[in-house]
């Protein structure tokens, strides 16, 4: 038992340091020396007293990815509440089941008494990921007066299903909203290239030198997030330079 519990901390421990972007000795100390390395780990980079059931449930979610979703379903199952379906279709999209997520989200949007934004916020992006750009539409023109709307994710991925539809000055008009200065840095670069796409060469070539420029500043941490996003753009001021 003792053997399986240190396999699991240990699991844990590795997958904390690669989605955190810890310094990768730790993954050295984690394997060498398992119950000390994953201790020492644990005290100084994860724990605290908020965390504890969060560790628990995040080190059974690793060895059992489907497990998080069967406790969901059966949750739903014995309440069905708002709320136990939204947690439910959250584990779907979190788990890339796009199929399974969507009709729970609308099954959610048919209480009227609930503060729906969020859920349809959620349903874009599950059915954006689905390839259903004209649902994306539909539901994202509900929301599209709504602050939570503005300078978002959804109304990129609402743009971006313009693009897909041809619908490209529409699409141009909102994934504009999202060229803000340090923030977006993936978002922008993808509008970089939808205007390269357009003939606008001048206007992607501004945006390209802009998140350059802020990846001069960005924090390590920063940089190792957007990596590929700062590989692409390096690459394409290049290209505009030759």
């Amino acid at each position: 038992m003792i053997y399986y519990l240190t396999i699991a901390l240990q699991v844990y421990c590795i997958y904390h340091v690669i989605k955190n972007k810890t310094p990768y000795y730790w993954i050295f100390l984690i394997l060498f020396l398992p119950a000390i390395g994953c201790g020492i780990y644990l005290i100084t980079q994860v724990y605290n007293k908020r965390d504890a059931e969060k560790i628990q449930d995040n080190i059974v979610s690793i060895i059992n990815p489907t497990k998080k979703i069967k406790d969901l379903e059966k949750r739903l199952e014995f309440a069905e509440t708002f709320q136990n379906r939204i947690d439910l279709a959250d584990a779907y999209l979190e788990n890339k089941d796009y199929q399974n997520a969507i009709p729970h989200y609308k099954k959610a949007l048919e209480d009227k008494l609930q503060k729906n934004v969020f859920v349809v916020k959620q349903l874009i992006e599950a059915l954006y990921m689905e390839g259903n750009f004209e649902e994306v539409l539909l539901y994202a023109e509900k929301i599209a007066s709504e602050s939570e709307f503005k300078k978002s994710r959804t109304q990129f991925l609402y743009g971006m299903s313009l693009d897909k539809l041809g619908r490209f000055e529409e699409a141009e008009k909102n994934l504009r909203e999202i060229d803000n200065r340090y923030s977006f840095y993936e978002e922008r670069l993808i509008l970089a290239k939808f205007l390269i796409r357009q003939n606008k060469k001048t206007d992607a070539k501004e945006i390209i030198d802009e998140i350059y420029a802020e990846s001069q500043y960005m924090t390590k941490e920063n940089k190792k997030l957007n990596r590929h996003t700062i590989v692409e753009v390096e690459r394409l001021v290049a290209e505009f330079n030759t």
